[in-house]
């Protein structure tokens, strides 16, 4: 992949925070660690879809938010649950996904994908394993796959074990 391709398909991470506050101000603040601030690299095969998403449903410029409202304006808790909900009926899925279960989502195929913990927190932006690990999730495929290796290596005589 050239690297004009290779540029194209990183998204820079926050460089500003903004939790809504227990009066419902907005309050500007830095990510809570350094480890925040990132570039996030995505499949070339995102491209599409991120770009139709940053050109249709995104703040204009370079610091616009990259999520907002359907009238422009910044999202809030007491407005994007209803949006979520929306979508998530809309595409059939249960009510027992929440929001936030897309982060571990994310990184649960992530370290799949073969992602060591280390990398996993570089994406994420957590400063320890044990964040990152909070986000990693056994599947039953993943299961699979490292029983059938682990065969493979027994076949192979890899195991390393003798006698």
């Amino acid at each position: 992949m050239g690297s004009e391709r290779r540029d194209r398909t990183k998204v820079l991470g926050a460089r500003l925070r903004q939790p809504e506050l227990q009066d419902g101000r907005l309050s500007d603040k830095a990510p809570k660690s350094a480890a925040g601030v990132r570039s996030v690299s995505f499949s070339a095969e995102l491209l599409g879809a991120v770009t139709h998403h940053l050109e249709h449903f995104a703040a204009p410029g370079r610091d616009g938010h990259v999520f907002v409202g359907p009238q422009g304006g910044q999202l809030r808790r007491s407005n994007f649950r209803d949006d979520w909900v929306k979508a998530r009926k809309a595409a059939g899925v249960t009510a027992k996904l929440h929001f936030h279960d897309l982060r571990h989502t994310g990184n649960t195929l992530a370290s799949t994908a073969g992602a060591s913990t280390r990398e996993l927190m570089t994406r994420t932006g957590h400063r320890s394993s044990r964040a990152a690990l909070i986000y990693q999730h056994m599947t039953s495929d993943r299961d699979r796959a490292i029983a059938d290796r682990l065969g493979a290596l027994i076949r192979d005589g890899g195991g390393g074990a003798s006698g």
